[in-house]
């Protein structure tokens, strides 16, 4: 690395705290797309915090356990963020595609099910079938812990490998839908978004560039992630589940200057632990200075003062601060 590794985890922190920061008030809001998106944005985050801290240095196989979830954890999340991505512009194509301004509780209550359906059924599903493919425990990679291993077969490309691109594929249609269908009703749009009493036209637009953000990262990295696997490793025959699992309790520990030695290996490493920071950043830039954001900070600080005995005054940002005892 041309980094020192605290650098990463210092990061990988960062991303959790300012992943869950905006959850109370979306919570509050029932956007359950946005919401999925932080919640799995912000484990993803702290899963690596905690394994950039613990093997720091090290490849040692110090909690089995934790490796076990951690391990499996990625391959959820790395599925769960397009998912997530996938609901907020099912949802936004649905509000520009509206025949009705009027939502029944009813219809919301369905649309909640449907979104948890694809933010959660399907990274789980995707956790469980991995382990079809699974060709032994997990690996450890010092300074970046816990891995999943996945044989290169044609199995892992059906169950494991292609997921992403394919989510990121139908969401990128939804994205073109929506943003066809403002265009034609354009005059109608306030009107739609009526319906809709936690979405204004500042938020919507604000999800528009969120999920249009994810599409342009998650498409290109699962070609390129494609392209990896087939080029520049072979794909080997999947010999059936009892050859497979034949040895499945190994774990095989690469201390950093080995896994370094693999261009190839270290640049797929990397990115795979960056790429959820920068979801972390990129959904702060959009959310984190919004108006309700800010209202939000106001009431915070406001509340933590009134605690400590000091009152504020003027706007937030160009606050005077005062004793009071």
């Amino acid at each position: 690395m041309s980094y020192p590794n605290w650098v990463f985890s210092m990061f990988a922190f960062i991303g959790f705290v300012i992943s869950v920061i905006p959850l109370p008030w979306h919570l509050e809001a029932w956007n359950t797309g946005t919401c999925l998106f932080m919640i799995w944005t912000g484990l993803a985050c702290l899963n690596q915090f905690i394994n950039s801290i613990i093997w720091n240095g090290n490849a040692i196989n110090w909690a089995p356990v934790w490796c076990d979830i951690s391990s499996r954890f990625m391959i959820g999340s790395a599925v769960a963020i397009p998912c997530a991505s996938l609901c907020i512009n099912r949802r936004l194509y649905y509000i520009a595609t509206a025949n009705a301004v009027i939502i029944t509780k009813a219809e919301k209550r369905r649309a909640i099910m449907v979104d948890l359906a694809i933010g959660v059924g399907i990274p789980v599903l995707e956790m469980v079938v991995q382990y079809i493919d699974q060709g032994h425990r997990f690996d450890i990679y010092e300074d970046i812990g816990c891995y999943f291993f996945t044989l290169n077969t044609w199995v892992a490309y059906v169950l494991v490998v292609t997921w992403p691109l394919v989510i990121g594929c139908v969401s990128a249609v939804y994205c073109v839908l929506s943003i066809r269908a403002f265009m034609k009703r354009r005059s109608q749009f306030k009107e739609l978004l009526s319906a809709n009493s936690n979405l204004n036209s500042n938020r919507y637009f604000r999800l528009m560039c969120l999920a249009g953000t994810e599409i342009a990262c998650t498409v290109p990295l699962s070609c390129w992630s494609l392209y990896l696997n087939i080029h520049a490793e072979h794909i080997i025959p999947y010999d059936g589940w009892t050859v497979v699992h034949s040895d499945f309790s190994e774990v095989d520990q690469y201390p950093s200057i080995i896994w370094h030695l693999n261009p190839t290996l270290a640049t797929a490493l990397e990115t795979t632990r960056w790429f959820v920071v920068m979801c972390a950043i990129i959904f702060f830039a959009y959310f984190g200075f919004a108006d309700e954001a800010r209202k939000n900070y106001r009431a915070a600080i406001g509340s933590v003062a009134k605690r400590v005995g000091l009152s504020t005054g003027g706007s937030f940002g160009s606050t005077l601060w005062s004793s009071t005892g």
